[in-house]
């Protein structure tokens, strides 16, 4: 691929170093000239697990209250199959030609780039980068809850359980989780935020432990199983809200499983040899295995607890009772875990964002001239401060923010989200792209059963697609911007 060409020969200019002496800086650049990468299929699966098992978890035991003890738990798991082949597919894509030596596919819209091109790549980039930018917004308002929920907590118990409205607004929350990612989003690329991925990972064993737990202790509680194998009863709903609500839950399951969208972003942090398609390939089972265990039990569980009163956030569900700490606990871990997501999902439109930048001014000090500044933390020497990528993702925060504020919206956002994504991204490209990469003849077995396959699964992404803006309405009718309280 030309660009890839032109980084090579770029690092090579920036290094002064030539091919004659490539055996004696191979220790400390790839192939490609970029900086010798170190992950390993754990700091994948970190990743991997930081951006998949987030807040949509929460939403999963009303999912599969829609759907019913048959359903519910069924699609949880063909959600999970489909997502680890699919990833499998676009694993094998990441290096053009053989797979070991071949020229990489740094970012999703490359591997689109070198083997569909045209105008599927313009899709592809508007699908991932509003997605990705979607998810920042969906994220500051899900941290905004968890902190508001623990201040309400906290108001509940200090006034003896009085019927104390305890209102607080979202605004201060939203603006400090926005000055944490102010900080965090001066980190220089996706190479550097594998301690991030990990506290993420640990954050959500920990609030998804506890979620289960309190299900758990609510079942012995009422010495019963609640729920029925056709979802909410109608009656409850009517026989219209019934189906909107069962697409809706569709579209929460989709999104609960959607991390395709940064997968190659994160493959090519991955070191080699072995290729960095085995190592991906072994880290998508153990990452999506612990997730999809995760889900079901979460999800099953809460649903046992609740029936059919089961909540869109799970945690509310347990309401500010006892044990009100280890709530509090819970919605700490969310927000410490959505924190550092937020930069797994950023890290890329950032990169592509500055990329972009500086193809278009080339001789731009301002965009791409970095200064070493001396930093006193052990192991960092210095930081590379740009004054491009300081002001502009400073911008892009404050950007996220305000539309935070203006549609504080949960389920509804990442519905649409998850439907909207899933369809393109999980499915539709890395089966394109896998089938002309591999050359699968048309109309031959394999090619049929991979048509028949992205042809479902948009069948899907439309259904939940339409149910998620039928739930958004809702949402809309007793909205009021800047003025959202818990």
């Amino acid at each position: 691929m030309g660009d890839n060409a032109a980084v090579k020969n770029l690092h090579r200019q920036v290094f002064d170093v030539s091919a004659d002496v490539a055996p004696a800086w191979s220790t400390c650049f790839d192939d490609d000239g970029r900086l010798k990468r170190t992950g390993t299929a754990w700091t994948a699966s970190a990743h991997i697990i930081a951006a998949v098992i987030g807040p949509e978890l929460l939403s999963l035991a009303w999912a599969t209250a829609q759907l019913g003890w048959i359903a519910g738990p069924t699609a949880l798991f063909l959600f999970s199959i489909v997502t680890y082949y699919t990833s499998t597919l676009l694993a094998a894509c990441y290096r053009s030609g053989d797979r070991a030596n071949g020229e990489r596919n740094y970012t999703y819209m490359d591997a689109v780039s070198s083997n569909l091109g045209g105008m599927k790549v313009k899709i592809c980039g508007w699908t991932q980068y509003l997605n990705l930018f979607g998810v920042a917004i969906g994220y500051t308002t899900a941290a905004s809850t968890s902190m508001m929920a623990v201040k309400r907590s906290n108001c509940f118990h200090a006034s003896g359980g009085k019927k104390d409205p305890c209102k607080i607004s979202s605004t201060p929350f939203m603006l400090a989780f926005g000055a944490a990612e102010i900080l965090f989003s001066q980190i220089p690329d996706f190479n550097q935020i594998k301690w991030l991925s990990i506290v993420a990972a640990v954050m959500s064993f920990t609030y998804s432990s506890i979620c289960l737990g309190l299900g758990i202790a609510k079942i012995a509680e009422s010495g019963k199983f609640k729920g029925n194998l056709t979802g909410i009863s109608i009656g409850t709903v009517t026989e219209t809200q019934k189906v909107w609500r069962s697409f809706q839950a569709l579209g929460d399951i989709a999104f609960a499983y959607s991390y395709s969208l940064i997968l190659v972003e994160i493959q090519d942090t991955l070191k080699s040899p072995p290729s960095e398609s085995k190592t991906m390939k072994k880290a998508t089972l153990v990452s999506v295995s612990v997730t999809t265990l995760f889900y079901m039990l979460c999800g099953c569980f809460g649903y046992a607890a609740f029936g059919d009163l089961t909540p869109g956030n799970l945690l509310t569900g347990f309401g500010f009772y006892n044990p009100f700490w280890l709530l509090d606990i819970a919605n700490v871990a969310i927000v410490v875990h959505l924190v550092c997501a937020y930069q797994v999902y950023c890290q890329p439109l950032f990169a592509f964002v500055e990329k972009t930048a500086a193809e278009w001014f080339p001789d731009s000090e301002f965009i791409k001239k970095e200064y070493k500044i001396p930093t006193p933390i052990p192991g960092f020497s210095h930081f590379r401060l740009n004054f491009f990528r300081l002001v502009w993702r400073i911008l892009f925060v404050i950007l996220t923010i305000v539309i935070s504020m203006l549609m504080p919206f949960f389920n509804g956002v990442v519905r649409i989200l998850g439907a909207f994504g899933f369809g393109l991204l999980t499915v539709y490209f890395p089966v394109e792209i896998y089938i002309v990469k591999k050359k699968i003849p048309k109309w031959s077995t394999r090619w049929m059963s991979l048509q028949i396959l992205s042809a479902a699964c948009l069948v899907i992404s439309i259904a939940a697609v339409t149910g998620s803006f039928a739930g958004l309405v809702e949402d809309l009718k007793s909205y009021k911007p800047f003025k959202s309280s818990y």
